[in-house]
């Protein structure tokens, strides 16, 4: 804390937070503002949590989880314990001390940012705003949103920024389903827009995490998000070109990068698959290649890497044709099951997950599919064109009944075993299965 400080401001919010006596509101209770709420109610703090679904809030208020690895105990405990308040009465935000932003920043379809959910949080709450608070932005998005956004928004309206209110962006690190790094075990970053916003979030943050790494600025911790994702998504881009390459040489990628992996300095794996998905990957990249632009620069390695990726639901689909004609089998009309349509293993999140663009592909060709997925039961929309499909039990007779098996996310709960022994032919997008004659790698 910084000695000889007199702002009445700062100080109360410091001596709050070292009393565990904050109030925050955080905005979306989804993958990231839920489990950023358990963790600072399981810290003894009280949180209250906005968001805009009655679907979401009817199941928080019943202590009901509505995201799979987050476990309902967790919620009834700190609802039990008066620590939570699911709501969408915006006028509560006159009660918090901190209002945390942990909305959506998706793209458009010319792959322009699109921040209409941050921009509707800051109108669903400026009437309840006061002197005192501090708003943090945790949703990824490019460099300069945070200062030429939200802090010239908060102007408007009256305050002095690090003055008698304080703004900050420290961005999500959630990684759903990882069972090794929960929120309170990742490290934060902090870029406040001045020395008494960064250190009154460091503050904050530090109640949850040991780990705090404070930047210069709100900017440099927006482009430190947008590296992280950037650096994953052009490495899978990578590897998903060696992946076509490794199978005209007749080698096995999974087995290249196994191999490379015993290096113990300057390499670190990434795995091919049949495309990106999520609420990261396949979207911030482009954040800042948008911005880029804004410079006159062109961000050649990222657009490229975000072409290669956005191309291998259709790199499986030509395999599958492939094989079905080297076969003899008609496509229209053949039999596929798909084994997984979330976009990574054991969770629920079905956004941008390439498993749904295979199965559109694959109906516009004709073909009968079905799909297996113990996190998603239902899949109601493609493409915005209403459909009708329920997760099919696995069992002999449906697998044998079959032209064509693709593995398009390798959940654990899959008896792969079962499904290997029982299939005619298995198109493994993932690398679960070994090569043999009727198991193909896509």
């Amino acid at each position: 804390m910084y000695k000889g400080v007199e702002n009445k401001y700062y100080l109360e919010l410091i001596n709050k937070i070292n009393r565990n006596n904050l109030t925050l509101g955080i905005l979306g209770l989804g993958y990231v503002g839920l489990p950023l709420s358990l963790s600072f109610c399981e810290k003894g703090f009280k949180v209250i949590g906005f968001d805009i679904k009655k679907n979401v809030l009817d199941k928080l208020k019943k202590s009901i989880s509505h995201i799979d690895h987050i476990k309902s105990l967790r919620i009834a405990k700190v609802i039990k314990n008066k620590l939570f308040l699911p709501t969408d009465d915006f006028s509560l935000i006159k009660n918090v001390d901190a209002i945390l932003i942990c909305v959506p920043t998706p793209l458009s379809e010319k792959k322009i940012p699109n921040l209409s959910y941050i921009l509707s949080s800051l109108n669903y709450i400026k009437k309840y705003l006061r002197k005192g608070q501090i708003l943090v932005l945790e949703s990824t998005t490019y460099p300069g949103t945070t200062d030429g956004i939200l802090r010239p928004f908060l102007e408007k309206l009256g305050f002095k920024i690090g003055e008698n209110f304080f703004l900050i962006y420290s961005p999500e690190r959630e990684d759903p389903g990882n069972k090794l790094f929960e929120t309170s075990q990742i490290a934060k970053i902090i870029g406040g827009d001045t020395k008494l916003c960064s250190e009154i979030g460091i503050k904050i943050y530090s109640k949850i995490t040991p780990k705090i790494f404070k930047v210069s600025s709100s900017r440099a911790a927006e482009m430190t998000k947008l590296l992280e994702n950037v650096f994953r998504a052009v490495n899978i881009g990578m590897v998903n070109e060696l992946k076509e390459l490794a199978e005209n040489l007749d080698i096995d990628i999974f087995e290249i990068i196994k191999a490379a992996s015993t290096k113990p300095f300057g390499f670190i794996p990434f795995y091919p698959g049949p495309g990106v998905g999520g609420h990261c990957i396949p979207i911030d990249p482009y954040y800042l290649s948008w911005k880029a632009k804004e410079y006159g620069l062109n961000t050649k390695l990222i657009d490229v890497a975000g072409e290669i990726n956005s191309k291998m639901p259709s790199y499986v689909i030509k395999k599958f044709m492939k094989l079905l004609r080297k076969k003899s089998l008609s496509i229209k009309g053949s039999k596929v099951l798909i084994l997984g349509i979330t976009y990574k293993k054991n969770i629920d999140d079905c956004r941008e997950a390439p498993g749904l663009e295979i199965i559109y592909k694959l109906m516009n060709l004709g073909v009968t599919v079905s799909y297996h997925d113990p996190f998603y039961p239902n899949l109601n929309y493609l493409k915005n064109h209403k459909i009708n499909l329920n997760s099919q039990e696995i069992n002999i007779k449906n697998i044998k009944d079959q032209d064509c098996l693709i593995l398009v996310t390798d959940h654990d709960q899959f008896d792969y075993g079962m499904i290997e022994k029982y299939s005619k032919l298995i198109i493994d997008t993932r690398g679960r299965f070994k090569l043999s004659n009727k198991i193909i790698r896509a």
